[in-house]
């Protein structure tokens, strides 16, 4: 499915975005990137119906994490409906600069559409980009911070992202990146996969996306580790990287600076 890379940028008109700036074919799986623009509408109403609003508080764990300060560039990679995005420019504030990128068009639409509703002055500072996170359009050493929260684990060439993220990373900066905890203890793991089965999937099925969440289940099943993402993001060229197990150990937030 061929996509283009557009730029989305405040309109008198919520409801109006920019026309595309330039072409750029996106180059991902067609079906993952269908999947999340299927679940855009609903997206951040079972976020907060699901983890009963607990996914805010990790959220701000993890900006915390990447270092952003007041005048920072700093990138969002997958950035989907902009809550980290927003996160983050409350943090640099109406100095910096903030880019939201993500591979589904439908996703950076409700961004944008949020980001005229909510009409903080500094949201002014955002931009939001369709990309592909292996292939990011940006020069190298171009921000001081990255986050990204539940993308990594989307993503098929998860060593590409992570290469891309250092390239593009300024030196002694820091990328955050949130996501559900693959944990090696099976009393956990059990717990997560029960949640998924009992509250996930026949929540999402009420909304008509019983497939779409059920898919969640194995791309758990299949990422990577806490150990096994701190090896990935020394092998990329990172200085350091510390895995933190949060929110019982169901979730995790790998901290990797360049």
């Amino acid at each position: 499915m061929a996509s283009l890379h557009f730029l989305l940028r405040p309109s008198s008109n919520p409801n109006l975005l920019a026309l595309p700036s330039r072409s750029r074919p996106v180059q991902c799986a067609n079906e993952r990137q269908a999947l999340f623009s299927r679940i855009a509408p609903v997206y951040d109403n079972l976020n907060d119906f699901l983890s009963l609003g607990q996914h805010r508080i990790w959220k701000r764990m993890a900006v915390s994490w990447s270092g952003a300060k007041r005048g920072d560039d700093v990138l969002d990679l997958c950035c989907g409906s902009g809550d980290l995005a927003f996160l983050l420019s409350e943090r640099v504030g109406s100095d910096g600069k903030v880019i939201g990128f993500d591979f589904s068009r439908e996703q950076l639409s409700v961004a944008s559409s949020r980001q005229h509703l909510l009409s903080k002055a500094c949201y002014k500072n955002i931009e939001w980009i369709e990309g592909d996170a292996t292939k990011l359009p940006f020069s190298d050493c171009s921000f001081d911070a990255i986050t990204m929260g539940y993308g990594l684990r989307n993503v098929l060439d998860k060593g590409k992202a992570m290469q891309e993220m250092f390239r593009v990373l300024k030196p002694g900066s820091r990328v955050s990146i949130l996501d559900f905890n693959k944990n090696t203890k099976p009393f956990i793991t059990s717990i997560q996969e029960w949640m998924i089965d009992n509250v996930v999937v026949p929540v999402a099925t009420g909304y008509g996306l019983a497939d779409e969440y059920a898919y969640l289940k194995s791309s758990v099943q299949e990422f990577l580790t806490g150990k096994e993402l701190e090896k990935l993001a020394l092998e990329m060229g990172f200085s350091n990287a510390k895995h933190y197990e949060i929110g019982g150990g169901i979730m995790g937030n790998l901290v990797a600076k360049r």
